[in-house]
């Protein structure tokens, strides 16, 4: 089962070809609704992006390279919060105005996390609520590094300082509590830029131009996040077996496959390799006996996208299984530790929310709740956790706002059923 490609590098991809002289082809990206933001924000800045026949490749960038303009109008992220963070540290750089905008639910989204230390490395940003909320206002250039300690572990955040940081003068450094996805420190130093990385964060020096990888098709590998729904389905079925090719287990990234062992679940990682960069393998994932597990601590930033579909995986274990320290997860497309349970509880499951996570009490040995209606509340990761949760349900299940999954996995509906009727 083929997932689509990682949607974190897609983004990157995208942003490093257009900094760099010379055009790239990227092959297996991303075709959700949130990678094309990235791209039409860079097309409205007058990058170049090509999307090949029926989205097999793309091609970003020119000759030139680097020559970001002033679009002409408003640039919409739609509901990306990884387009509009990355973009306003990218735009932060240049000494032209930028007006970032998204949908409802990103314009609910944090921008503080981004907004003040952009600030303090001298770009203008406002936006509602003091710059706490977009739309975003940017107007950069003249840019100096700073040393930033982020309460929070976000590849985002880290991400936009160090875009806003190749134009800046002097040395940013980005501290975290632990460490986030490493996709940006590791395409920097594909395109030639020099990065220093450490135990509880990065540093690098300001003004460094990237230069070209000698390879100018960048193979994009299979998402994690988006295998992890067809990894928990075929966890929960017992008998089952599916094959997950060429995915993405960036060791900054690969909490999933700690959390499915932990959880019993029986995976093979085979045929390790090594493309643009990144740690890939194919996984191959049976069903059978399960027990609860415990996600905390430095693993949550490992797999935070992939909890709600793990409390799926909880609610076919016996006992209780419990999520903590991941508070983030209520400033994310929806209040994801409210969405989850409230989505676990439509099936039948009882779910003690906390603060920072919530508990589940298993329910291996019937089918779940059916017949009701889930509401996804427009979130991608929310419609297919339930979707795959209402596999094991003993009755049809209406699940509003199921158009949301475009933002991330268009097909995935159709994949879903390929995968129940094999």
């Amino acid at each position: 089962m083929v997932v689509p490609g990682d949607k974190s590098l897609s983004h990157r991809g995208l942003i490093f070809g257009a900094l760099c002289p010379g055009a790239f082809t990227l092959t297996g990206m991303s075709q959700g609704a949130d990678v094309r933001a990235t791209a039409d924000v860079l097309v409205a800045s007058g990058v170049p992006v090509t999307v090949g026949a029926r989205g097999g490749s793309w091609t970003v960038g020119d000759p030139q390279g680097g020559a970001l303009r002033e679009a002409p109008d408003v640039l919409d992220c739609g509901n990306s919060g990884t387009s509009m963070r990355l973009l306003a540290g990218l735009l932060a750089g240049y000494p032209h105005l930028s007006v970032l905008t998204g949908d409802v639910s990103l314009r609910r989204r944090p921008m503080a996390r981004i907004a003040q230390p952009l600030r303090r490395m001298g770009a203008t940003v406002d936006g509602r609520d003091g710059g706490r909320l977009a739309p975003l206002v940017v107007r950069g250039g003249d840019l100096t590094g700073i040393e930033h300690a982020s309460p929070i572990a976000s590849a985002q955040v880290k991400s936009c300082l160090l875009l806003a940081g190749l134009r800046a003068r002097g040395t940013v450094v980005v501290r975290e509590p632990h460490r986030s996805r490493d996709h940006t420190e590791r395409m920097l130093g594909a395109f030639g830029v020099r990065i220093e990385v450490f135990d509880d964060g990065v540093a690098m020096e300001g003004g460094q131009a990237l230069r070209a990888p000698a390879d100018t098709t960048l193979p994009i590998p299979a998402d994690i996040s988006a295998a992890a729904f067809f990894a928990v389905l075929a966890a929960i079925r017992p008998g089952s077996e599916l094959t997950l090719p060429g995915v993405g287990i960036n060791p900054t990234r690969d909490g999933l496959l700690e959390a499915l062992e932990r959880a019993g679940v029986d995976v093979t990682v085979a045929d390790r390799r090594t493309v643009t960069g990144e740690e890939v393998a194919d996984l191959v994932v049976r069903g059978g006996a399960l027990r609860p597990f415990t996600i905390g601590g430095a693993l949550v930033p490992r797999l935070i996208d992939e909890i709600p579909v793990l409390a799926v995986l909880a609610a076919r274990c016996p006992g209780t299984s419990t999520f903590r320290d991941a508070a983030d997860l209520r400033a994310k497309e929806s209040d994801r530790i409210a969405t989850t349970a409230r989505m676990l509880r439509a099936f039948g499951i009882v779910v003690d929310e906390q603060p920072d996570g919530f508990v589940v009490h298993g329910r291996p040995d019937a089918l779940l709740d059916g017949g009701g209606r889930i509401d996804a509340a427009h979130d991608h990761r929310i419609a297919m956790s339930a979707a795959v949760a209402a596999t094991c349900a003993a009755g049809s299940v209406g699940l509003l706002g199921a158009d949301a999954v475009d933002s991330s996995f268009p097909g995935f509906f159709d994949l879903l059923e390929r995968c129940l009727v094999r």
